[in-house]
């Protein structure tokens, strides 16, 4: 029955369905089939029931954006949100159905500038959607006036609950129109909810979809505790270790999609970035290709996501937490289709580990299934696996070739190889030029462990990598990718292995392989024209320019500084300017001496020794 129904049957005009049409939807959800009549026509108050990523913001957005066009000088809508986030995603969504100047729409939260929200509220605007917390702000200060508001709508209104904002909903209920019409979206139904509607709603009807027989989940579903900088190298081994990657990558910014894409780009991989500054023409041709598994990883943001329906997905990376259970479920929901096994994994940073409880406790109430912890797999476990896929691979296709005629070309190219030593030497020989850049441990970088889960742990330097000091920093326009870039330049390696960088006004502190940082150390002490290197022997204590470490004292000397205002003490002191460390006179020039160095890292690379 729903597939006969269209956007036309549900009452949306022209302008509307414009933008229906624009964003690229074909039929409504059921929810929306629901809904959306009843709060176009009539005045009921709703409560509509349906699990989480079935289409609720446009199942109230729509009718608000065909009712609200111009401007009456108040607030005639208010959606409450339990995040920042969903509050921004919201805001964002129901501003994509407006083709007018109205309605004007704003997103309230903490976190933000409270100054921008008041003089974007000052302007005027006809829908706020905001967290309980910083809406109660507004309503103090006395920015916000909720008294002729005719729409009052609680977005994911059990995960507010669960969050414990019921006494901030009643504040603010008790603040607005009574007359308002209150919609009220929620995946379950506890007891809180029905209160809530018997306390303010009044008469109020329920809606809610069809059930539908519970099928099982054939995703599995991870994450994976990971430092922003060692994020790309878990999505290189998560790729490697899968037998047939063909995926999505999730990211939360077209920025992070383009980099995402071109780094991996960069390591060799089918890859393609989807976003919204990519034409519809491109968009096509990218789809096409993935399709077609000639490209095996697309990396998109959520948006550029919507509507890719592609069978036969093996994994589903979220890049960064989502915002949102809503947002995760559309994600995972990609993969795991139609009876296929598929793989869910989200990497999350230490310190989002209050987000990530949140996110499991909507996921139990929301989907079957478990979000459980997994570990980067080491670089052993990966060239193992890579191993031994290569070698069932190759001998598979050896036995679907057959005998090889000794007349061939090939035949003769082989006793012409094994003329030269051992056949089973020769071959080693051959194997390793063809497939040792698959299998070079050296293609990894290392990832150190999380020590400290409270703070993300800054972790010990690993046993392959030396700690090094250097004389750049921010007074120098250095930062960190152009730190990378330096070392990358001067020592002809990618930039991935110049890691765990740290920039503080006058210098800088970086990991690099052992046999990369000493001869780093040797060209900073043969060429003068470089800054000064040593091993550092602090990095636990880094702060920036300022911060003081436990003994209330700076742990690094600081360019200007006497010896006895430094970190190093007197020895650490006679070892910074003895000829192992390149001469005072050098330093003083460089960093600080009669012209002072401009031009970042470009002016750098203009002086490499050839």
């Amino acid at each position: 029955m729903d597939e006969l129904i269209s956007f036309e049957d549900l009452g949306l005009d022209e302008a509307t369905l414009a933008a229906v049409e624009k964003k690229g939807f074909e039929t409504p959800s059921p929810i929306q089939v629901l809904a959306i009549p009843r709060l176009l026509e009539g005045d009921a108050n709703v409560i509509a029931k349906a699990r989480t990523g079935t289409g609720k913001t446009a199942a109230f957005g729509l009718p608000l954006v065909q009712t609200i066009r111009k401007n009456t000088g108040a607030v005639e809508a208010l959606v409450l949100t339990p995040t920042r986030e969903l509050a921004l995603q919201v805001c964002k969504e129901i501003g994509s159905f407006s083709t007018g100047l109205y309605p004007r729409m704003t997103a309230i939260y903490g976190g933000q500038s409270m100054g921008e929200q008041l003089r974007a509220l000052k302007k005027g605007v006809e829908i706020v959607v905001g967290t309980p917390g910083r809406v109660q702000d507004h309503l103090e200060r006395g920015s916000l006036d909720l008294s002729k508001i005719k729409y009052f709508i609680l977005d994911e209104a059990d995960e507010m609950l669960d969050m414990g904002f019921i006494d901030d909903i009643e504040a603010i209920f008790s603040r607005a129109n009574p007359d308002s019409r209150i919609l009220l979206f929620s995946a379950t139904m506890p007891a809180p909810i029905l209160k809530i509607a018997s306390k303010f709603m009044g008469e109020y009807e329920i809606v809610e979809e069809e059930a539908t027989p519970e099928t099982p989940v054939l995703t599995e579903q991870k994450y994976i505790l990971v430092r922003e900088r060692d994020k790309l190298e878990a999505v290189v081994r998560i790729i490697d270790i899968s037998p047939d990657f063909y995926g999505l990558i999730f990211t939360q910014t077209k920025a992070d999609a383009d980099t995402l894409s071109r780094q991996l780009d960069e390591r060799g991989y089918e890859v393609a970035a989807l976003h919204g500054d990519i034409s519809q023409m491109q968009r096509e041709k990218i789809l096409y290709r993935f399709r077609n598994r000639k490209t095996r990883i697309l990396v998109a943001t959520d948006v550029a996501a919507r509507g890719i329906d592609i069978e036969g997905l093996t994994h589903v990376i979220n890049y960064s937490l989502p915002f949102d259970s809503s947002t995760y479920i559309h994600r995972i929901g990609r993969t795991g289709r139609a009876g296929s096994y598929g793989v869910a994994i989200t990497l999350v940073r230490p310190e989002e580990r209050r987000k990530l409880e949140h996110l499991k406790s909507a996921i139990r109430r929301n989907v079957k299934g478990t979000l459980k912890e997994e570990k980067i797999p080491s670089v052993d476990t990966v060239l193992n696996a890579k191993r031994s896929r290569l070698f069932d691979t190759m001998k598979t296709s050896l036995q679907e070739k057959g005998e090889v005629s000794q007349e061939s070309v090939f035949a003769k190219m082989a006793s012409e190889l094994c003329e030269q030593g051992n056949p089973e030497e020769v071959l080693a020989s051959v194997l390793e030029v063809f497939y040792g850049k698959h299998l070079d441990a050296h293609r990894y970088s290392e990832i150190l462990p999380i020590e400290n889960p409270r703070f993300g742990g800054s972790g010990s330097v690993g046993a392959n990598q030396t700690r090094l000091y250097v004389q750049l920093g921010r007074r120098d326009r250095m930062f960190p990718r152009e730190i990378a870039e330096f070392f990358s330049t001067l020592l002809g390696i990618p930039q991935r292995l110049v890691d765990r960088i740290e920039v503080s006004d006058s210098f800088s502190l970086v990991s690099l392989p052992k046999d990369a940082a000493q001869r780093a150390l040797q060209l900073s002490r043969d060429d003068r024209r470089l800054p000064h290197m040593h091993v550092d022997s602090k990095s636990e204590d880094f702060k920036d320019k300022g911060a003081k470490g436990r003994s209330g004292k700076n742990r690094h000397f600081d360019e200007g500084r006497s010896k006895k205002s430094g970190g190093y003490g007197k020895q650490g002191h006679r070892e910074y300017f003895d000829g192992s460390y390149g001469r005072e006179k050098n330093r003083q020039s460089f960093a600080s001496g009669k012209k002072r160095v401009e031009g970042g890292a470009a002016l750098y690379k203009r002086k490499l020794p050839k």
